[in-house]
Parts: C-alpha cells; structure tokens; sequence
C-alpha cells in the first residue's frame, strides 16, 4: 500500500482546494471529507496512501476498557500501519467520544504515520499535540471511544465525512480540509492538478499587475496562448 514517493513528492505542492476542482472536472464530487478541521492550524500539508479503520455504534458488551487488549483493537491496527500511510479513520460523526488519545497518537509517531484524518474527535489533546502527530478531526472530547463505539476492522473502505475511502487510496490534507484521490486516478489528477497550480500562480501574478478577471481566470484564448509563451 504505497503511493509513489514521486507523486506524493508533487502533490505536497497542490492545495486541496485544486485537488477538488480537478477532480469535479473528471466528475468527482464527493472527495471532501466533511468535518475534517486540522487540529494545529498550520500543520503542513501530508500526502500518503489510507489505511483505513472503522467503529461503529457502542454496544455495551463489546465496547469496554477490556476490549482495548483484544487482537481486533485500535493497538492493533497501529501496529499494522506501513510508515508513510495516512490513517482514515470512519468514526461515524461520533463527537463525544475520542478515538485517540497521546499514547496511541505517539505509537503512530514511532511507526511513521504521516498524519491522522478522522470525522469523529480525540482526546487528551494537549498530549496529542504534543507528539506532533498532524491531526483533522471534529474537535476533542474527554471521553474514551468505548464511551460511544465499538472498534471493529481496519484496512477495509470505510466511509469517513461521507466520502468512501479505500485502502490505498491517496489523501491529501492541509488547512482546508481532507480530500481523497482513488488510487487509479492519481497520476492523472496530480499531473492535470500541478498544471492548474502552475496557471493559477500565473493568473496571480497578472492580478498583482492589475489585469482584469474576465478573460483571464479562466483564460481565453489570448491569455493561454500568453501563458503558455510564458512556461515555455
């Protein structure tokens, strides 16, 4: 489950908010995972492959403190996470329940995990935020995740802020959120995205100039062809 360190290297480089228009450009819509807020404003962007975990609802003789030893648990599934990959956790919304805390989150740390994303909260923050681990979650709660669900699998699709993810799927995260890539579209997408980055940055510089909005973004004929002299 890896995604090549070429394209993770360009995609550092591409904002979210370009990925979600070159994918709604190929009629991709549902690649923003709702909820999915950095919990250090500032965090740099992460890219890596998923590897997924979900919980569902809290049942009480399957959610308890005892389970967190079980071979199906969160520890687990950490020790099961390829350094690199970005953990997608499907928390169903849940917000009064953490799902991590600082142990689990520095474990993570240790094994090299580029970054959590989940649309549910963890817990024991300023821990979190201590282990330098980047988060996107909803926000933080006190409570345990067995206070309101029950760990079931990992490395399965999951849906998380309503997107369904994929083991090995490409996620990129920064300041706007979380957005998904399907593993077979992210050579494309990164290749069409980096030139949507490359022309926006352009058109930014025209602005600082003073140059009029229409004609410009989006560029007709005029200003493409002035773009691409000036690429070249």
């Amino acid at each position: 489950m890896t995604t090549d360190p070429g394209l993770v290297a360009a995609l550092t480089h591409v904002t979210t908010a370009t990925l979600t228009t070159v994918l709604l450009k190929k009629g991709l819509r549902n690649v923003y995972m709702r909820g999915t807020r950095p919990l250090v404003p500032g965090q740099p962007r992460s890219v890596g492959p998923a590897f997924t975990l979900r919980f569902v609802p809290a049942r009480e003789d399957l959610a308890t403190p005892a389970s967190w030893g079980n071979p199906i648990s969160t520890r687990a599934a950490i020790e099961a996470m390829p350094a690199g990959c970005i953990a997608v956790v499907d928390a169903m919304g849940v917000t009064d329940a953490g799902i991590f805390g600082d142990i689990l989150c520095a474990r993570m740390v240790k094994r090299g995990v580029a970054a959590l994303v989940t649309d549910g909260v963890v817990r024991d923050v300023a821990g979190v935020r201590g282990t330098g681990l980047p988060v996107w979650c909803q926000g933080v709660a006190a409570p345990p995740s067995v206070a309101g669900l029950t760990f079931v699998g990992w490395n399965e699709p999951v849906g998380c802020g309503g997107v369904a993810v994929f083991p090995g799927d490409t996620v990129v995260v920064d300041d706007d959120g979380a957005v998904l890539i399907p593993a077979a579209l992210v050579a494309e997408v990164t290749a069409e995205a980096v030139e949507q980055e490359r022309l926006e940055n352009w058109i930014m510089g025209e602005v600082a100039h003073g140059a009029e909005l229409p004609g410009l973004y989006p560029p007709d004929a005029e200003n493409r062809a002035r773009y691409d002299k000036a690429k070249r």
